[in-house]
């Protein structure tokens, strides 16, 4: 009989597929070379929903026509400046840490996070400077502001385009101890890159995690598994083979994601009842064509585009909530 032929179960490309560190990503290298002058914001989705605009691709088939399509909610509420950071680079063991300016006047909600100290070395900071080869903002997530019900805030870098370490100190200390939005950092009709962490589905088999095609009934022993781990010689398991482990939580990236809308105004998407596992929405919020990885309330990362930089004008003229 002919024997079928299917493709290999299983992307190599994400690979290996081990549990994320934590709960939220870390994203490294930045895009320097940019128009904005942050490279990074932050927000919690929300959930899916869909909307009607006006196709502005220039060589799509619906050109100037409205579509439809699935766009993902993210809520997003300020980030805080707290501190700010001095990075030197060796020639022989890369970038490492010089100095930290943390501010005196820290949210209370950090005491859940990080252990805060009672006094602050202060040094010179034109000394620092001499030897500093990059400069980032210390930012923390406001979770209060949201119906999320969490406490605990998120802690990460923010690049800063600029060449050199002074102006990037210059642009740092005027954003000092004050808040950021996103309507500050990107626009609408813009690509960005997104970054998350992925659904959990905890340690799975093989067919469920691969897609590994079940043996047949009369197979010994077992019908869930793949039929052999390899050769006899070299007696080792190469890791392209499919087996059993963790399946999700994984962290990835999404290149190349259209950002549709971004409003200050929360009533445009305003529900009696809330969205599903989320709740209502109160800070600023942007509307991003397609899907995005996580489950809702998870903190979703979001960078300016690496591959893709331009930008189209956008008319949104209906979203379904």
């Amino acid at each position: 009989m002919p024997h079928g032929t299917h493709p290999r179960s299983g992307s190599l490309q994400v690979w290996p597929r081990k549990k994320a560190k934590r709960i939220y990503p870390k994203v490294n290298p930045y895009t320097l070379n940019s128009s904005s002058k942050l490279l990074s914001f932050a927000g919690y989705k929300v959930g899916m929903t869909h909307a009607l605009y006006l196709d502005s691709n220039p060589t799509s088939p619906t050109k100037n026509e409205q579509v439809v399509s699935s766009v993902t909610i993210v809520e997003c509420p300020p980030l805080k400046v707290f501190g700010i950071r001095f990075y030197r680079k060796d020639p022989n063991y890369g970038s490492s840490v010089l100095y930290e300016k943390i501010s005196s006047k820290l949210d209370k909600e950090l005491i859940r996070k990080i252990n805060i100290p009672k006094k602050f070395n202060e040094k010179n900071i034109d000394e620092i400077l001499n030897k500093s080869s990059e400069v980032r903002l210390l930012v923390h997530t406001q979770p209060k502001l949201t119906t999320i019900g969490k406490k605990v805030p998120e802690i990460f870098e923010v690049a800063i385009a600029k060449e050199d370490a002074k102006a990037q100190y210059e642009h740092a200390s005027s954003l000092f101890e004050k808040e950021i939005n996103i309507i500050d950092v990107f626009k609408e009709g813009q690509f960005i890159d997104v970054h998350a962490v992925t659904k959990g589905k905890g340690f799975q088999g093989t067919v469920k995690r691969f897609g590994v095609k079940l043996k047949d009934h009369k197979s010994e022993k077992k019908k869930r598994s793949v039929g052999n781990l390899g050769p006899i010689r070299p007696s080792k398991v190469l890791f392209t083979v499919p087996q059993t482990g963790q399946m999700g939580y994984h962290t990835r990236t999404d290149l190349n994601k259209l950002i549709l809308k971004i409003s200050s105004n929360p009533k445009e998407l305003e529900t009696k009842q809330g969205y599903r596992h989320y709740g209502l929405i109160k800070n600023d919020f942007i509307l991003i064509k397609g899907s995005i990885p996580g489950p809702n309330k998870r903190l979703i990362r979001f960078t300016e585009a690496r591959r893709n930089k331009k930008q189209r004008p956008l008319q949104l003229s209906f979203i379904r909530t």
